[in-house]
């Protein structure tokens, strides 16, 4: 009976170990994944360019044999697809990494940017300045030009999730099932106040707020990408700097603080990182969803909840992801484009019935 209860008491330890070892092999195989997804992008489109002709386009071999099609692999990839590749990899590791930290803090593995409403509270907020920006009001801003709509999608978010914490929580504790039902009502409010906004568009705001709704990376340019490099940036030291807190958070608020962590501080945080993350990501590429859920569930079976792991972990995997998805939108009906967001829902829809259905077995046991 004593050696039963060892070994079953020696069960963590040994699924903690596993865990590590997985954990060590993770963060290398997702870079090695990151590297041949994002070469198969290069390569693949509307203008094919052979691996073979692939090192000469990026000026990595000698240009002996420059010719006309060398010259328009340059253009086709320095212009158009390195920018948009670039920028795609970005919005889905912020997209991956801002439904990871909300995971984390509401521990809860249904918590997601998307789902809850902070995407569709950016998206309104970024149609709002689509169709408000030639009016008088918006004549005063145009001098922010292509800073207004990631500022207006970041405002929109950081109002969203500051109402959603709001209504969540009280004396100090938050309501995850409140939380997420709030989300849903958000989200249809946010969605009404789209539908306004489509209502009163002309046909190009109309086309403009389409975007935002379906989702899309075509007409990304350096300067769309370099907008995301220092949020990237922001959000990588944040994940480094909330890691610990997030792993005692998980024992619950009162754990946590006697473990040292500075709880509300800490909420404080991560509530303004994934603001910015999802609302900057949002702003450029549109609603898209399924990615901060998907993602992180995923890693958590590999390579455990250790938030130290994971978060790095979600940000090669969510742009191991959008890139994947953005080179099938842009080449599985050429020369037209699907749009990204019918792709991700496509494959996120079905895990996330798989993590209800699996959370209500855990629930009858």
């Amino acid at each position: 009976m004593s050696a039963a209860v060892g070994t079953d008491a020696q069960a963590p330890r040994r699924r903690a170990s596993a865990g590590r070892r997985s954990a060590s092999f993770a963060i290398p195989l997702l870079l090695v994944l990151l590297v041949l997804t994002v070469i198969v992008a290069l390569t693949v489109g509307a203008a094919g360019i052979p691996l073979s002709r692939l090192p000469a386009a990026l000026g990595f071999a000698g240009n002996s044999t420059a010719d006309a099609m060398t010259a328009r692999d340059q253009l086709v990839l320095w212009s158009i697809r390195i920018p948009r590749i670039a920028a795609t990899a970005m919005v889905g590791g912020l997209l991956a990494a801002a439904g990871a930290i909300m995971q984390g803090l509401f521990r809860n593995p249904l918590a997601d940017p998307a789902l809850v409403g902070v995407s569709s509270g950016g998206a309104l907020a970024a149609a709002s300045a689509i169709v408000f920006t030639d009016s008088r009001f918006g004549e005063a801003l145009r001098f922010l030009q292509t800073e207004l709509l990631p500022l207006a999608a970041f405002a929109g978010s950081l109002a969203t999730t500051a109402i959603l914490y709001g209504i969540s929580s009280r004396s100090g504790r938050t309501s995850i099932a409140i939380f997420l039902l709030a989300g849903v009502a958000i989200t249809a409010i946010t969605n009404a106040g789209i539908g306004l906004l489509v209502f009163i568009a002309d046909d190009r705001q109309l086309r403009d707020i389409t975007f935002w709704l379906l989702g899309s990376m075509s007409g990304t340019t350096w300067t769309k990408a370099a907008m995301l490099v220092p949020i990237l940036v922001m959000g990588l030291a944040a994940c480094a700097f909330i890691a610990r807190g997030l792993d005692l958070l998980v024992l619950g608020e009162a754990d946590a603080f006697h473990g040292g962590v500075d709880v509300e501080r800490l909420k404080r945080i991560s509530i303004v990182m994934v603001s910015a993350m999802t609302g900057v990501a949002v702003s450029i590429s549109g609603v898209i969803g399924f990615v901060g859920i998907v993602v992180p569930h995923l890693l958590r079976l590999v390579i455990g909840p250790a938030h130290r792991l994971l978060l790095p972990a979600s940000v090669l995997l969510g742009a191991i992801l959008m890139v994947g998805a953005d080179t099938l939108a842009r080449t599985i009906v050429a020369p037209a484009e699907m749009p990204i967001g019918i792709l991700t829902a496509a494959v996120g829809a079905p895990v996330f019935l798989g993590i209800l259905l699996r959370q209500r077995g855990l629930a009858s046991l």
